[in-house]
This record gives C-alpha cells, structure tokens and sequence, in this order.
C-alpha cells in the first residue's frame, strides 16, 4: 500500500519535514548578518550572550499553528515585541532545550507534559549579541495559559500556513547609527511580527519548505 503524504503544513507534514533535516550545529551560519551582511553592527558584537527559544507548532491537525507571545510593554528590552517563549540559557540548565521548556513555562504556564521536543534549528546570531538555540516542539492542543504579567502581556496563535508562505515576508529596514538596518516584517491579526522573530521564522521556511 503506498505511503499517503501528510497535508501540507500539517502538524504530521511538520514533524516529517523536521525529521528529514539533518541535525543542527551551532557552527551553522544563520543570524541577523545574512539578512545584513556586513554591517558594522555584527561586528561590534563581541561575546555572545546563549539564549534559547521554543518554536511551539500546536497540533491542530491538518492545519497547525505556532503559539507566539508579545513581550510585556514594561519590560526594558524588546518591550512589546512578539517573540517565541524563551530567555537567557542558566548555568542550572542542562541544555538548550531544558532552558527553552523552563521559559515556556514561566513565562505562559504550559508544562512539559503538553510538549513535546522534535528538533533543533541551528543557532541563531542575533545583532542584540545573542546567540539563539530554536528548539522545535510539537504542542498538544487543550492546554491553558497562564501568563506572567511581568514578563508577557498576550499569547496568540498564527497558522503555520500563513508563516511559512513567503508572500507574507515583507523585508523591511529602520535606521541604526545612521546605517539602514534590514529585518523581515509578518503583521498578522493586528500583531507585528519583526526582527529577530521574523528572522528565525524565515530561516524556518528557507530550512523546511525550500
């Protein structure tokens, strides 16, 4: 009996497409820099900070989401941007993905028992002097958020139809030290999905949906 193919951009077509990637190194070169090569920006970069995020895709069947929050307004970096949960790798974590699963559940309240980690992408090199571990997970839908205030003002679903369509990625620049700085801009529903966010999800397209 032939093999029937998953629909596309369904959580079983995802989890396929992810299982076909070869395993993600951190030598790989993926970051702000190929989006702006060049730029004096990068180079001022000195240390880099580790940091981990979840790219949450909620099995919602034949058409899956991914689960973004926006960043409290109050916050002192990236105040109000959309972002992936995740935050700075702790000495106690023991990996990027223990870091990124911590995150998710403090930041919104879902729990390991909800989630379920199927790979890496490669690091991402943000231009704030961070270097991104993006761990992929698949997410069992019924869960409830709890969202901490300090920390995340709204959480929200995007269908990974509408990221993973590059008619969506509009590029888009903003002035750094009198130097044009380019990023990749998604708006959907109201939220602006930009930066280092639209960064890591376009190099998402570029890895699984060539």
């Amino acid at each position: 009996m032939d093999q029937v193919t998953p629909p596309p951009f369904s959580a079983e077509d995802f989890r396929a497409r992810v299982a076909a990637q070869p395993q993600a190194h951190a030598s790989d070169d993926f970051g702000d820099h190929r989006f702006n090569p060049g730029h004096p920006r990068m180079k001022q970069v000195k240390a880099l900070r580790d940091a981990a995020v979840l790219i949450p895709v909620v099995d919602h069947g034949r058409d899956a989401t991914v689960l973004l929050t926006k960043r409290a307004e109050k916050l002192r970096n990236h105040s109000g941007q959309v972002a992936f949960p995740g935050g700075t790798i702790d000495a106690t974590d023991p990996s990027p993905e223990a870091a990124a699963l911590r995150e998710t559940f403090e930041e919104i309240g879902i729990g390991q028992d909800w989630i379920e980690i199927i790979g890496r992408m490669p690091d991402y090199v943000a231009g704030s002097g961070y270097r991104i571990a993006p761990v992929l997970a698949m997410v069992r839908p019924g869960f409830s958020l709890t969202l901490n205030s300090d920390e995340v003002d709204a959480a929200f679903e995007v269908p990974l139809r509408f990221l993973m369509d590059p008619a969506n990625h509009t590029r888009d620049s903003r002035m750094w030290n009198d130097l044009e700085w380019f990023f990749y801009e998604m708006p959907y529903g109201g939220q602006r999905i930009w930066g280092v966010t639209a960064g890591i999800i376009r190099t998402l397209y570029e890895r699984l949906y060539p």
